[in-house]
């Protein structure tokens, strides 16, 4: 018996929401649990009697392994921004979304062993006939609207795809059904072992295989190995991924012609290099012109990035964005940059735990133009190697036009809030989440210093003198030279780094200079600190929809991060925040939230005072074992605590709102010039802006997501 594991070490550190493995962002539809069924054997049975037990099935199954019809899509408009681009930067801009979709599709690959097949056997279908055609093509084989949305198999054999190749058709289909429809525990969310599913991982890897597989390659990064046959390979042009990532680096060679100048020039090199070498001193030596490239018109990163997929929280993500800066938000953010040196001192942990030297980033606003990739994020501070923002600097990302449509709120949809708090929520939610974005991204993931003894037994700070504020005692435990955040904290890493930065956020959102900075000044500015704060309040609790009780984890780490910060702030008793079970008017569990806002400066500002110093302390000092106790013993959901979080989850997922999918634009060169191709807000809109994108070479493409699904096959049984 041999265990494979795909090997990417990184760092978290965005702001924003990535799907659950039901909630894939387009890339696939990844369950599509309208008609349910829990094994291949229900899968085989007649479309009537699937119909049957459809609505029993889904009772019994909670709303986070299905998704509505109705689900919410939305447009991510960069018209404007694309439109004031030379041609120069049209073509720059291009090429990059063109290496970032190829790219982006190695996230099939990433996630379980259907996810390439499913995504294929969709293409395959749209790519001979439209929404619309199909629509009609399913009234002729007497499916309804709704049931044309949900009874699949019946629309895949009356197909034209299926008709010009039955066979061929079919197998596809039976290779990704049945685990397209599973609701088996082991196979409808990520996790290792029999917790979940995941293509980092062979099946038969547990978490102490993996933990093993880390202590053996602490130093080695990038690698996919073979335990026990001693066998690896990278990602590079001879092994995993190779076909998409000579796309990418074709795209990228391609985008080198348009560049503004010598640092985007080196960077794509490097970039290039990376992928088709597999090395990851490559990657990092192009993120280090990156951070050289200073507030450029047309910004991007690509590469294997953020680790929230990975069960284990060290493998990155495959990921790409091209993004036009928004220069009004941009000037803000500059501004806040400046000030940084004055607000870092505010943060509650003693000198000694702060960076040496500030190193000022860039920090712009942007218009996204295409991302690629499981999710978008609102905010990005990158890059996420520890030794290059340590010492070199890092950049900080706030997307706007995701912002905008993300944080689009109806009044009537709010749920958890006082009624006289809603229409301030609605008012403040965007301009308060902005003031979190930058204060998140800019003095969250950029403040802090690990302490560190490298390979010749050096310290960068000074061992005999620097005191732990919370033991009163000399600082006793460090990272060695080979060891990271992620490597010491594996499992809670990354959310433990988001509910660092989240809590920087709310507290230095008190200071009436960042308000300013933000435009934001009197009673405005107090409103803009009380909707933060209750924003986060309710945010920890939307997060149970993200807690699994079965296996007692949390599915994403920014979810698992508000959830601990709400719990911290209950804590801080005094009547700060409250939270109550009631009856809805619709004669359902509800819950309330309430903040007191005059208390928000005193007793809430004291309480993440406490906690921000004692999360802070355990990440300088690579602590893991006292940083895990205080990190679990907050993300503890259970019914037994003064409040029934159990229950609360069971409200939460009865009055959740699906999260809204987004359509983004193409681009194509027509002459010497490159238009962008838009799409409409629907699921319509959504399927042609995937089949455009890859109908140059569909066939060969999808050929080649076959051929690498299956070569790994034999690793997930």
């Amino acid at each position: 018996m041999f265990r494979c594991v795909r090997w990417w070490k990184k760092v978290p550190t965005r702001m924003g929401f990535e799907p659950t493995r039901a909630e894939h962002n387009g890339l696939a539809v990844h369950r599509l649990n309208h008609s349910a069924t829990s094994s291949c054997r229900s899968m085989r049975r007649s479309q009537s009697s699937l119909s049957s037990v459809q609505a029993l099935r889904l009772k019994m199954v909670d709303s986070q392994y299905y998704l509505p019809n109705d689900i919410g899509i939305s447009k991510l408009d960069c018209v404007e921004a694309f439109r004031l681009l030379s041609p120069q930067e049209k073509m720059y801009a291009h090429y990059l979304s063109r290496a970032s979709w190829y790219g982006g599709l190695v996230v099939l690959l990433q996630t379980s062993p259907e996810s390439a097949n499913i995504f294929v056997l969709l293409q395959r279908i749209f790519r001979k006939q439209n929404p619309v055609q199909l629509e009609q093509v399913a009234v002729e084989a007497g499916l309804s609207s709704e049931e044309y949305m949900a009874k699949l198999k019946a629309l895949v054999w009356a197909s034209q795809a299926f008709q010009e190749q039955p066979a061929e058709m079919e197998v596809l289909w039976d290779s990704c059904s049945c685990l397209l429809y599973s609701l088996e525990d082991g196979q409808k969310q990520l996790g290792l072992g029999d917790k979940g599913i995941t293509t980092y991982f062979s099946g038969n890897c547990t978490l102490e295989d993996a933990e093993l597989a880390q202590r053996f390659l602490d130093s080695k990064v990038n690698w996919r190995c073979i335990i026990l046959i001693c066998f690896t390979w990278h990602y590079s042009m001879l092994g995993d991924y190779a076909s998409l990532m000579e796309k990418v680096c074709y795209y990228l060679q391609q985008a080198q012609a348009y560049a503004a100048n010598d640092n985007q020039k080196k960077m794509l090199e490097e970039y290039s290099r990376s992928f088709t070498l597999g090395s990851v001193e490559a990657h990092k030596e192009g993120s280090r012109y990156w951070i050289k490239d200073k507030g450029p018109i047309v910004e991007s990163y690509i590469g294997f990035i953020e680790s929230y997929r990975d069960p284990f929280g060290s493998r990155g993500e495959f990921e790409g964005f091209v993004a036009v800066v928004n220069k009004a938000m941009s000037e803000r953010f500059a501004s806040l940059v400046s000030s940084a040196e004055v607000l870092l001192p505010e943060l509650p942990w003693p000198r000694e735990f702060e960076k040496d030297t500030f190193l000022k980033p860039d920090f712009t606003s942007l218009d996204v133009l295409t991302f690629a990739g499981s999710g978008i994020p609102a905010g990005i501070n990158i890059p996420n190697y520890d030794d290059i923002r340590q010492s070199e600097g890092f950049k900080n990302v706030s997307l706007g036009n995701v912002l905008a449509v993300a944080y689009a709120t109806q009044k009537e949809k709010l749920t958890f809030l006082q009624e006289e708090d809603k229409d301030l929520f609605i008012k403040w939610k965007g301009p308060s989440f902005e003031v979190q974005v930058g204060l998140h991204e800019l003095l969250g993931h950029g403040s802090g210093k690990l302490f560190v003894q490298d390979d010749k037994g050096k310290f960068n700070f000074d061992q005999s003198k620097v005191i732990n504020p919370e033991t009163g005692e000399p600082v006793s435990s460090w990272y060695r030279d080979s060891e990271t955040w992620d490597s010491k904290f594996t499992t809670i890493a990354s959310s433990y780094e988001e509910c660092r930065a989240e809590c920087v956020g709310l507290y230095l959102c008190l200071n009436k200079q960042v308000l300013s900075i933000f435009g934001h000044e009197g009673q405005d500015a107090e409103d803009v600190v009380y909707i933060n704060w209750l924003s986060m309040v309710r945010a920890g609790l939307l997060g149970l929809e993200f807690y699994t009780p079965e296996s007692k984890s949390w599915r994403q780490a920014h979810m698992q991060a508000r959830f601990v910060i709400l719990r911290v702030l209950l804590e801080a008793g005094e009547g700060l925040v409250g939270l109550e079970e009631v009856t809805g008017a619709d004669g359902k569990p509800d819950a309330r939230i309430t903040l007191d806002r005059s208390k928000i400066h005193t007793v809430g500002k004291n309480a993440i005072h406490r906690f921000l110093c004692k999360l802070q302390v355990c990440k300088s000092t690579a602590d893991v074992e006292g940083g895990r106790a205080l990190y679990d013993n907050y993300s503890a959901v259970s019914d037994s605590s003064a409040h029934n979080f159990l229950r609360l989850r069971e409200t939460v997922l009865l009055r959740k709102e699906a999260r809204k999918l987004f359509v983004q634009a193409n681009t194509r060169v027509s002459g010497d010039n490159v238009e962008l191709v838009e799409y409409e807000a629907n699921q319509a809109g959504l399927i042609n802006s995937f089949v455009e994108r890859f109908q140059d070479d569909a066939e060969q493409l999808e050929a080649d997501l076959l051929e690498m699904s299956k070569r790994d096959a034999p690793c997930w049984c």
